[in-house]
C-alpha cells in the first residue's frame, strides 16, 4: 500500500487543485451581474414597443389562445391557465403568473382590459383577488386584436426554457397596446411607467403619423390631448403632458372628481365619484380621517363610502360653517385626492431599452405593423401558389385523362405510376393560359408546350377521385385556378405597394 506521501495530487504551489482557477472576484461580480440585469431588462421587467407587453403576460394570452380559451367559449379555472403557462413557458413563482393574469382582467388597473374574469379578481380598494383555484377567467374579445394572425407566420418564434414548445417572440398586435394600456416595471438600473390613453385617440394619431411622418407635437395633442386613466378624474395642466410627449418623462398632476351636494339644510357634501390612477381608495379615506383627528384638515364632520356596484361615491360630509371650496382645496392639498403620475416611457425597441417620446412609439408600431402586413401576405401568397401548383397538375391530368388513366392502370404500384407520371412530358398547351395566372416561377411550359410534373402534382393525382375527372371536375379546378390566381395577383400588387400595405393596416 502506497502512502498518503506517494500519492500526486497535482495541487499547485497556490493551494488549489488544478481543475479550479483563480479569477478576479471584481471581474466575475461584473460580468455577473451584468448577465443579471440584461435578464432582467429584456426578460422581465420592460415592455416590447411592438405589442406592450412583458413576458409573463404574452406568454399568459399565447397560452390562453392556444388552449382556446377564448372570449366566446366557457370560463376556465385561473389555476389550469397558471399551471399551462408556468410549464410550458414561464419557468417562475405560480404567484407571480396569477399576479399578472390578475392584473390584466381588472378594469381598474388596465384601460382595456385583456381577459375576462369570473369571481374576485381585487378591487380598487386593495382586497385581493381570490385564490387561483376559486376564479375563472378567458380571453376578452379585444385580446384577439393582438393575436389575431399568429398562425401565419405574421412574428417570429422561438424555443421555450426546455426545447419542448415554441412560443411568440412578440404578437403581431393590430392596435398600439403599449399606449393604450400603459406598463409599470422596475429593472435593473431603469424603470418604466407609461400612463394609459384613450384607444380611439390613440389609433387616430397613428394614422395620423402615418399618412405624416413628419407631424409635429402639437399636431399630435390635437389628437391625443392627453393620458386617459382607467379610474376617471382630472388631469390638472398640459405642462407635464406635452414634456412626457415629447421627451419620454414628465410629471403628470391628477385630481379626483368632486362635486359639492347640499345634504340637508345648511349641510353641504364633497361626492367623490372617480379617483387619481392607481390610488387606492380605503387607503385615501383612511388618511382624510387621519388628517382631521390630527386637525390638518378642518371643516369636515363625516366621511363615509357608499360606492356600489353602480360606481364610486365618497362622501365627505362638512361642518355647518365650513366653505366647501376651502375644505377640497386642503385635501387637494395634502391627501390622494391629488397625487402626480411620473411618466418614464421606457420600453424594449429592436430587444434594447430605449426612451421614447410619443411619436417614437407610434411609429414603432406602424412600422411593425406594416412588417406584419407583409409577412402575412407572403404567407399567403406561398400557400396560394402551393394550391396552384396542385391545380396545375390536376389540370394536366385532366386534360390528358386517357393517357393518364391508361399509365396508372398498367403500373405494378403507386410509387411506380408516380415516377412515371413525373417522368412523362404532357401536352399542357390548355391549360397554359391557367399557368400563366399564377406568376411562379416553379410553372413554366416548355417551348414545345410540354411540362413536366413534380411529386406534389404526381401525388394529388394519385390521390384523384374518379369523379374530378368529368368535365364538371375540369371546370371546378379552371375556376378555382382563375381564382387562385386573381388572388396571387392581388397579394403580388399588395407586396410591391407600400400604399396599398399602409391601406390594410389603416383598416
Amino acid at each position: 500500500m502506497s502512502s498518503l506521501a506517494d500519492q500526486d495530487n497535482s495541487t499547485p504551489s497556490d493551494g488549489l487543485p488544478s481543475d479550479i482557477k483563480p479569477i478576479s472576484i471584481v471581474d466575475e461580480m461584473k460580468r455577473s451581474y451584468l448577465d443579471y440585469a440584461m435578464s432582467v431588462i429584456v426578460s422581465r421587467a420592460l415592455p416590447d414597443v411592438r405589442d406592450g407587453l412583458k413576458p409573463v403576460h404574452r406568454r399568459i394570452l399565447y397560452s390562453m389562445h392556444e388552449n382556446g380559451y377564448e372570449w366566446n367559449k366557457p370560463y376556465r379555472k385561473s389555476a389550469r391557465v397558471v399551471g399551462d403557462v408556468m410549464g410550458k413557458y414561464h419557468p417562475h413563482g405560480d404567484s407571480a403568473i396569477y399576479d399578472a393574469l390578475v392584473r390584466m382582467a381588472q378594469n381598474f388597473s388596465l384601460r382595456l382590459p385583456l381577459i375576462d374574469g369570473q369571481g374576485n379578481f381585487g378591487s380598487i380598494d386593495g382586497d385581493p383577488a381570490a385564490a387561483m383555484r376559486y376564479t375563472e377567467c378567458r380571453l376578452e374579445k379585444v385580446a384577439h386584436k393582438l393575436l389575431d394572425d399568429i398562425d401565419k407566420e405574421t412574428v417570429d418564434f422561438q424555443e421555450n426554457y426546455d426545447n419542448s414548445e415554441s412560443e411568440p417572440v412578440v404578437l403581431p398586435a393590430k392596435f398600439p397596446n403599449l399606449l393604450v394600456n400603459g406598463a409599470g416595471g422596475i429593472a435593473v438600473g431603469m424603470a418604466t411607467n407609461i400612463p394609459p390613453h384613450n384607444l380611439g385617440e390613440v389609433i387616430d394619431a397613428a394614422i395620423a403619423i402615418m399618412e405624416n411622418p413628419a407631424m409635429s407635437l402639437e399636431e399630435l395633442m390635437e389628437i391625443v390631448p392627453g393620458p386617459d386613466f382607467p379610474t376617471g378624474g382630472m388631469i390638472l395642466g398640459r405642462s407635464g403632458i406635452r414634456n412626457a410627449f415629447q421627451t419620454g418623462r414628465g410629471s403628470i398632476v391628477m385630481r379626483a372628481k368632486v362635486d359639492i351636494e347640499e345634504v340637508r339644510k345648511d349641510r353641504n357634501a364633497l361626492i367623490v365619484t372617480e379617483i387619481p390612477y392607481q390610488v387606492n381608495k380605503s387607503t385615501m379615506i383612511e388618511k382624510i380621517a387621519e388628517l382631521v383627528r390630527d386637525k390638518r384638515v378642518e371643516g369636515i364632520s363625516d366621511i363615509r363610502d357608499e360606492s356600489d356596484r353602480s360606481g364610486m361615491r365618497v362622501v365627505i360630509e362638512l361642518k355647518r360653517d365650513a366653505v366647501p371650496d376651502v375644505v377640497l382645496a386642503q385635501l387637494y392639498r395634502f391627501s390622494q385626492l391629488q397625487t402626480s403620475f411620473g411618466a418614464n416611457m421606457v420600453a424594449l425597441n429592436g430587444g434594447k431599452p430605449e426612451q421614447m417620446n410619443l411619436t417614437d412609439m407610434l411609429k414603432a408600431f406602424v412600422s411593425f405593423r406594416e412588417e406584419v402586413v407583409q409577412r402575412r401576405t407572403r404567407y399567403l401568397l406561398k400557400k396560394a401558389r402551393d394550391r396552384a401548383h396542385i391545380l396545375v397538375g390536376l389540370g394536366i391530368a385532366v386534360a390528358n385523362i386517357d393517357e393518364v388513366i391508361q399509365l396508372i392502370r398498367t403500373a405494378p404500384d403507386p410509387a411506380t405510376a408516380r415516377a412515371q407520371l413525373m417522368e412523362r412530358d404532357w401536352p399542357a398547351r390548355d391549360v397554359e393560359p391557367l399557368i400563366r395566372l399564377i406568376d411562379d416561377p416553379r410553372h413554366q411550359v416548355r417551348e414545345d408546350g410540354t411540362y413536366k410534373l413534380s411529386e406534389e402534382q404526381a401525388r394529388a393525382i394519385l390521390d384523384l377521385r374518379l369523379q374530378r375527372l368529368t368535365a364538371l371536375g375540369r371546370d371546378e379546378i379552371d375556376d378555382e385556378l382563375k381564382k387562385i390566381g386573381a388572388e396571387i395577383s392581388d397579394y403580388l400588387d399588395i407586396l410591391r405597394s407600400r400604399a396599398r400595405i399602409q391601406e390594410i393596416v389603416r383598416d
